[in-house]
């Protein structure tokens, strides 16, 4: 890939921009001006309370937002601090606060630190059996950073971490229906990883040469049909926990949108184009969205029903 084809890990757009340097360094770290990654890690919450019945829950949903900022940005500041020597070898995160010396690991651990205390104020908020399993992730999030070391395939490892939001937000609301659960981690993982490997497209050259493993790599020249398998999995399991919940084939319409929308992620990526992939990397927030209209959907059928015979 080019140069001119290396898309900037972070822009510093918004209020980013306007913070004084070392503000702005401590923003960056925490990827306050990439909103993309806590409403990827948001979704699963919204979804396992929604789809369990928690449709009138705004708090709690709130509440689960600002964890997902909090914890998305101290587990960023963890893995630059353990991966600062390999991204200054990436071209784009070279130029990261902790890669490039304008923050110290000291000073770095010490606003992630910072960032779980806000977690822990969301934690104590919850059931003490949904807080239990968020405190259960725990490990999950601290063997991250290594497994790209480890195995070709750190995207999948992604997926039990990035999506553990899913049964935090489901135990929160209701302790059964844990197989209809089961099947909505399941599928989140499978999304979690096809839109992982959209965006390791950028990296493929770099982690190539350094010698890490990444699913884009892995998958080679099938990348494509790679990402498709991926996402067709987590339909089918999506599928699957919404028949647990109402064996009836027409809430099995409620995943039409997203389907669509994941079908056009496939069909429009050009693996070679570090924008493209980009572009249909930061749309899953937008799948997101229609995952959890479906999950309301889902559960509030017996509603929707009896307003059509009206």
């Amino acid at each position: 890939m080019s140069e001119a084809a290396i898309v900037p890990d972070s822009q510093h757009r918004g209020f980013v921009a306007r913070l004084p340097q070392p503000w702005r360094d401590y923003a960056s770290l925490a990827r306050f001006d990439r909103p993309i990654g806590w409403w990827l890690l948001f979704w699963p919450c919204a979804w396992g309370v929604l789809l369990a019945g928690g449709t009138t829950r705004w708090l709690l949903l709130l509440w689960l937002l600002l964890g997902a900022i909090a914890m998305r940005g101290a587990g960023c500041v963890y893995n630059d601090v353990v991966d600062a020597d390999l991204d200054r070898r990436v071209a784009r995160t070279a130029a990261r606060p902790v890669a490039s010396g304008r923050v110290t690991r000291r000073a770095a651990l010490g606003w992630a630190l910072l960032l779980c205390l806000v977690g822990l104020v969301v934690l104590v908020q919850l059931r003490w059996q949904a807080g239990l399993v968020a405190l259960a992730s725990l490990l999950l999030v601290a063997a991250y950073p290594f497994m790209k070391r480890i195995t070709r395939f750190p995207q999948a490892w992604l997926g039990l971490v990035f999506t553990w939001g899913a049964p935090v937000g489901w135990i929160a609301v209701r302790g059964d229906g844990l197989d209809a659960l089961g099947a909505l981690y399941a599928g989140s993982i499978a999304w979690c990883i096809g839109y992982d490997t959209i965006y390791a497209l950028q990296d493929r050259e770099d982690d190539a040469l350094i010698g890490i493993g990444s699913s884009a790599l892995t998958l080679g020249r099938h990348v494509r049909a790679g990402v498709a398998a991926f996402y067709a999995a987590a339909l089918a399991f999506w599928a699957l926990a919404f028949w647990r919940l109402r064996p009836d084939p027409l809430v099995l319409a409620a995943l039409a949108p997203i389907a669509l929308h994941l079908g056009w992620q496939v069909l429009t990526l050009r693996p070679e184009d570090g924008g493209n992939a980009l572009a249909r990397f930061r749309s899953n927030r937008f799948a997101g969205l229609l995952m959890a209209m479906a999950c309301w959907a889902v559960a509030n059928a017996d509603q929707l029903t009896r307003v059509s015979y009206l």
